[in-house]
């Protein structure tokens, strides 16, 4: 099973999402990017459930970003990944910086944040970020809800 680090890129309007403990969230319209690790037993299969869970709308969330995942405003734009056996995400978090959303999917790390917040398109940025770690990123992009791997 191959193991990574991932982004998923939503894109949103300006609203308010109730997200588990952490409450009610007010998002800016934008873009939102999550970080996730995908070192566990399963790998790079938790990609693939966050994919699916956006696009079946009617699953109950279990993390931060499966609220996300199942709002009909927020749509999963592309994801970003790669493959990796090191624990990168958090320094990843930190290459992306701020504008972030506090607390959001970082639970289990000290990080300030997981999810952060861009007002433009933030792939290229993403990119640099990848590359900066000395990772490949793989961009796949959502075309009415179906995965194909692409070019943003």
């Amino acid at each position: 099973m191959d193991k990574g680090i991932y982004c998923l890129v939503f894109n949103n309007p300006a609203c308010t999402e109730q997200v588990g403990a952490l409450g009610q969230l007010r998002f800016a319209r934008g873009w939102h990017v999550y970080i996730g690790s995908a070192l566990g037993s399963g790998g790079l299969a938790r990609l693939s459930r966050h994919v699916s869970l956006s696009r079946a709308k009617d699953k109950r969330p279990k993390w931060h970003i499966d609220y996300l995942s199942c709002s009909d405003l927020f749509e999963l734009r592309y994801t970003v990944h790669a493959l990796t056996g090191d624990r990168l995400e958090c320094r990843l978090a930190e290459a992306l910086g701020e504008p972030s959303i506090p607390a959001f999917g970082c639970s289990d790390c000290t990080c300030p944040s997981h999810l952060f917040y861009r007002r433009k398109n933030p792939h290229d940025e993403i990119i640099s970020a990848f590359n900066r770690l000395g990772l490949v990123a793989i961009t796949t992009t959502m075309k009415n809800r179906d995965c194909s791997k692409g070019i943003i």
